[in-house]
């Protein structure tokens, strides 16, 4: 009986002694989130890591912690966008960058393309995840890109690693 739940532990050790633990970023380029305040109510937030869900996922998970620590319920994406740089061992490098944007009406779509000469040594590829956000108080309004920061914290919070 014991092993029954050794098993699942492991695993989830496991995961997150691969993955990068969620936390600010060191560096405008490094793994984790970076995030600033544009006006009251309103933030961008950005989350850099080598799994594109995972960034996604982290940046909401951020999204949460700003708008509970306002004291808000809930908050909006009005803009989002994600960036990948894929690393090939030190050459040339092309990233590839896409996004939405909207709100009320309003809506948008851009892609973008970069070709970058590292300096240094290679690393790996990363994707940074990029996303804007309008927080409020109850009732959260209902549409999609609407989220409820209880909700997002508690089920994004055990990926955390």
């Amino acid at each position: 009986m014991k092993h029954v739940f050794l098993i699942p532990a492991l695993a989830v050790m496991a995961a997150c002694a691969t993955t990068p633990a969620y936390g600010p970023a060191k560096s405008d380029r490094g793994v984790g989130y970076l995030s600033q305040q544009i006006e009251q109510g309103r933030h961008i937030i950005s989350y850099t890591d080598p799994d594109p869900v995972r960034a996604r996922n982290m940046a909401l998970l951020r999204a949460s912690e700003i708008t509970l620590m306002e004291g808000k319920d809930w908050f909006e994406i009005t803009s989002e966008g994600a960036d990948t740089e894929e690393s090939r061992g030190g050459g040339p490098s092309v990233s590839i960058g896409g996004g939405t944007s909207s709100y009320g009406r309003s809506s948008g779509v851009g892609v973008g393309l970069g070709i970058g000469i590292p300096l240094g040594g290679g690393g790996s590829g990363k994707t940074t995840q990029t996303i804007e956000i309008v927080t409020g108080a109850n009732p959260k309004p209902d549409r999609p890109s609407a989220y409820d920061a209880r909700s997002v914290d508690m089920n994004l919070r055990v990926t955390a690693g």
